[in-house]
């Protein structure tokens, strides 16, 4: 009798190990068809809150096998978070309404830097509407890309290196309160708004158009077209610039050295598109710059701080 229990428990147990196997394997591969037949369907999930989903969902699918540590996940890190980036969102609206918005400073900046300013240099040179081309399209192709990485990065480190995770989020929260005071106190117009208003020569806002012409769409939410979260006059400090030169410091010292000059490439690809398509002065991205380092060594030099006072 003792000796079929013990069968008994062996065969339950095998059993448990193989169901958690297949969960490991197979919840990852239904959330990726999934994703595909979505972004086939409706497009490109670009929004905040579209984004958010998708990564908790594929957080979950990876997390079969760990449910409790999911939903710990969810509850201690994941919707504080969200409630931060959503409230970003949201205030970013109304960041406007106490000053007027800047033209001259940003712009005679890159006057100054480089004798004109860069974008309609560029666009006289590389733009034809008539025919995109393939650096409008990798130009797009790195702009998008701001709206993935900085939460897909959040994402990778919670699945395997979660207390890079904590110190992670805590550097894109800064950036973003940062961010956030910086537009309220100083609202600034983008190369492409001041082209319209007649301050610059004639530029064209190139993601639009590539974006109409780009064989896969995007699709958002309010947190990109409503009037009360979208805010044209939010490009002192550029955070598409912050955010990926973030994620170049961050890995800095993480990867291996044959790694580094494709850490190096993201920032500056992603500086090349915002000047290139109109949408940030090169003053705007050297700002932006700055205040990814400040967050990054900043956050940095206080979890040093934290750590020898743990230890004494």
């Amino acid at each position: 009798m003792e000796s079929s229990t013990v069968v008994a428990r062996a065969a339950r147990a095998r059993r448990r190990l193989e169901l958690r196997s297949r969960a490991a394997w197979l919840g990852p591969l239904v959330y990726v068809v999934v994703l595909a037949v979505a972004i086939a369907v409706r497009g490109l999930p670009t929004s905040r809150d579209a984004l958010i989903f998708w990564i908790l969902l594929g957080l979950l699918a990876a997390s079969l096998t760990n449910m409790r540590r999911w939903f710990r996940g969810l509850v201690v890190d994941w919707l504080p978070f969200a409630v931060v980036l959503f409230g970003y969102d949201l205030l970013r609206g109304y960041a406007d309404r106490l000053f007027a918005p800047h033209i001259w400073p940003q712009l005679r900046i890159d006057e100054w830097l480089f004798g004109a300013v860069p974008t309609p240099w560029l666009q006289a040179r590389l733009w034809n509407p008539a025919h995109i081309d393939w650096i409008d399209y990798a130009a797009w192709g790195v702009y998008l890309t701001h709206f993935f990485a900085t939460l897909v990065v959040a994402a990778c480190l919670w699945l395997v290196a979660y207390r890079l995770f904590r110190r992670y989020m805590a550097m894109v929260i800064v950036l973003a309160v940062a961010g956030l005071a910086t537009y309220t106190l100083f609202p600034a117009v983008p190369p492409w708004m001041a082209a319209e208003n007649g301050d610059l020569a004639p530029t064209s806002r190139i993601v639009g158009f590539v974006s109409e012409a780009a064989p896969i769409g995007h699709f958002g939410a309010i947190w990109e077209h409503g009037t009360r979260y979208a805010n044209d006059v939010a490009a002192m400090p550029s955070l598409h610039a912050a955010y990926s030169m973030l994620i170049a410091l961050f890995f800095w010292r993480l990867v291996s050295r044959r790694w580094r000059p494709l850490l190096a490439a993201y920032p500056l690809a992603m500086a090349f598109a915002l000047v290139y398509t109109g949408e940030h002065y090169v003053s705007d991205i050297l700002v932006g710059w700055a205040y990814a380092a400040a967050a990054y060594f900043g956050v940095e030099a206080l979890a040093r701080r934290r750590a020898a006072v743990r230890r004494e």
